[in-house]
């Protein structure tokens, strides 16, 4: 039988020592939740969106409305405090992340869109998507929103040509407006056209309607709201929609009322989301915010992250 040394033994011990530091290093690394209740939560990640805080834990990400957190903690700032004011949002993803920053290679001066086509045959352009079991995380500005795997049917990457986007002069990048398509070249037109005569961005109506209907004219919620805008019969009268399942008809009521709301809320497209969802007259009754109604925090950050520019 083969006996140890002590220069052995020693460096066993040593070895054990630094794989317990390295774990506990990791632990100190996670983030906490500060629940409103008192209790503290340990999560693997923790990131805040306008409405709550988003959370990873086991490779399962979740969202906690924001009354419910009292503060977040983040570990790998030496257990600093995030205020519960903070703006910034971050992507989550489990698995591979696609963007327009580059290709695989990473080469200099490569551009890709990235594409998500939803079942049905809608796409949209979005600045960077993440994949998992789940669904697919994406990102647009600094909003980063999740479509469940069910809707989705696959995500693409395609090479931009460098003088879409390069300006003529001095190669500065420029903005691209981000592409879009119901998957019916005669809705893509009516939203166009109801978003040139009305004044509203058509991407806001599609975004809407993909929420609210999923393209689908002969939707009805157990509401009663109906048609690809989910116009409730008071709505649909306003506007002068006689057949809310027609689809100029529907498409025409709901960018009236979209550009109602525009109005009203002085352009503010979180408030007009709210207004859309909840009614204006709760928007009014709450001070002008977004009503503390989960239904509409959820709507709003939902289509608000779709929207979204970053511009």
């Amino acid at each position: 039988m083969r006996t140890h040394s002590k220069s052995e033994r020693a460096l066993t011990r040593v070895t054990l020592l630094v794989v317990i530091l390295l774990g506990l290093s990791s632990h100190a690394l996670a983030d906490h939740l500060r629940l409103a209740d008192g209790t503290t939560m340990d999560v693997d990640e923790a990131w805040e969106d306008s409405q709550g805080v988003w959370y990873r834990r086991g490779g399962v990400t979740h969202w906690v409305d924001r009354s419910r957190v009292r503060e977040v903690v983040k570990g790998d700032a030496g257990a600093a405090k995030v205020s519960m004011e903070t703006k910034e949002t971050k992507a989550a993803g489990e698995a591979s992340v696609v963007n327009t920053s580059g290709g695989e290679a990473g080469k200099q001066g490569e551009v890709q869109s990235v594409w998500i086509h939803l079942v049905g045959g809608a796409k949209m352009e979005v600045d960077e998507a993440s994949e998992s079991a789940e669904g697919v995380w994406f990102k647009r500005g600094n909003i980063s929103t999740f479509i469940e795997r069910a809707r989705i049917d696959h995500v693409e990457r395609e090479r931009v040509r460098p003088e879409e986007v390069a300006a003529a002069a001095g190669g500065a990048p420029k903005k691209r407006e981000r592409r879009w398509t119901t998957g019916s070249a005669r809705l893509d037109a009516i939203i166009r056209q109801n978003g040139a005569r009305h004044g509203v961005d058509p991407y806001l109506v599609f975004c809407v309607m993909e929420q609210e209907s999923h393209f689908s004219s002969k939707a009805v919620s157990p509401a009663g709201a109906r048609g690809l805008m989910q116009l409730m019969p008071g709505t649909a009268a306003r506007f002068g929609v006689r057949n809310p399942h027609d689809a100029a008809q529907n498409v025409s009521g709901g960018t009236r009322y979209l550009k109602e709301l525009l109005r009203r809320f002085n352009g503010n497209v979180t408030l007009v989301l709210a207004g859309y969802n909840a009614g204006e007259g709760n928007v009014m009754r709450y001070g002008y915010r977004v009503p503390p109604f989960r239904e509409t925090r959820n709507y709003v950050r939902r289509v608000g992250g779709r929207y979204s520019r970053g511009e």
